[in-house]
C-alpha cells in the first residue's frame, strides 16, 4: 500500500520517541501500533510492521547492553532462546484459537504490573534472595511470557522487568536491561510468523527504523544514568497508559 510522505514522516518521529520509552520502561507499542493504524494500515498489517521496526529497537537496545558489558551474553543466551521459543508458539497458537480468553488476560496482566510497581513499597529493589532457581525462571517463566508476546500481549517489556525483579532478586535497572534482550527474542520471533504470513507494509516499517534505533540508542546509555524510582514511575505510567487503551479500544 501507498502512504503519504507526511504519514511516513510521523511515523518516523512517533518511532522516535517509542524506541526511547521502550527501552527505559517498555510499552512503545502504545504509540507505533496506534499511529500505523492512523496512518491507514491494515490490522493485521499493523501488527507485522509493530514488530519489525519494534525488533530494530529492541535489536538495538541488546546490541547496547551487551557491548557495554551491562548484561552478559552467557547469562542470557538460554533465556534468549527459550523466549524465541515461547513467542513463536503464542504467534502460531494464535491463529488457531478463540481469543475471547485474550482480552481477558491483556488488562489483568497490565493491571497486575501497574499494581505490583504503584503499591508494593520499595518495589524498585529486589527481595534478598531469589525466589525461584535460574532453570525454573529461564526455562518457565521466560517462555510464557514470549507466549504471551507472541499472542500481540502488550506489557511484555514491563512483564520481564518486573519478574527478574520479583522473582529472580535482580535490580530493576539491571532487570530492565536483561529484559531488552528477551523481548528482542520475542519480537523476532513474531516478526518470523508475521513475515511468512505476508503481514507487513515495507514502506511504513522502513520509515520507523531510524527513529527506533535512534530513540533505543539514546535511551540505552541514559538507561544506567536515572535513578530505578525513574523507571519505576515509567513503567507505571506506560502500564496505565496501555491498560486504558486496551479497555476503551
Amino acid at each position: 500500500m501507498a502512504l503519504s510522505w507526511n504519514a511516513l514522516a510521523l511515523l518516523a518521529v512517533v518511532a522516535l520517541v517509542a524506541g526511547f520509552l521502550d527501552t527505559l520502561a517498555g510499552g512503545g507499542g502504545l504509540l507505533t501500533l496506534p499511529a500505523l493504524l492512523l496512518a491507514g494500515v491494515p490490522p493485521l498489517a499493523a501488527l507485522g510492521t509493530n514488530k519489525f521496526q519494534g525488533s530494530f529497537g529492541t535489536g538495538m537496545a541488546t546490541y547496547q547492553v551487551l557491548r557495554r558489558g551491562r548484561v552478559s551474553w552467557p547469562d542470557v543466551r538460554w533465556p534468549m532462546i527459550f523466549a524465541f521459543g515461547g513467542s513463536v508458539a503464542g504467534s502460531v497458537a494464535i491463529q488457531w484459537v478463540n481469543t475471547d480468553g485474550l482480552r481477558v488476560l491483556i488488562p489483568v496482566v497490565l493491571a497486575v504490573i501497574a499494581a505490583y510497581f504503584l503499591f508494593v513499597p520499595r518495589a524498585h529493589e529486589p527481595p534478598a534472595q531469589p525466589r525461584i532457581g535460574s532453570r525454573v525462571f529461564d526455562g518457565g517463566v521466560v517462555p510464557a511470557i514470549g507466549a504471551y508476546d507472541g499472542a500481540f500481549g502488550p506489557g511484555t517489556g514491563s512483564l520481564f522487568a518486573l519478574t527478574g525483579v520479583a522473582l529472580r532478586a535482580r535490580p530493576l535497572v539491571q532487570s530492565t536491561a536483561v529484559a531488552k534482550t528477551l523481548n528482542f527474542a520475542t519480537n523476532v520471533a513474531a516478526l518470523a510468523v508475521f513475515l511468512v504470513a505476508g503481514h507487513l507494509v515495507w514502506a511504513a516499517g522502513a520509515a520507523m527504523i531510524g527513529g527506533q534505533l535512534l530513540g533505543a540508542y539514546v535511551a540505552s546509555h541514559v538507561l544506567f544514568r536515572v535513578k530505578p524510582l525513574v523507571i519505576r514511575v515509567l513503567i507505571v505510567v506506560m502500564s496505565l497508559g496501555m491498560l486504558v487503551r486496551v479497555l476503551v479500544g
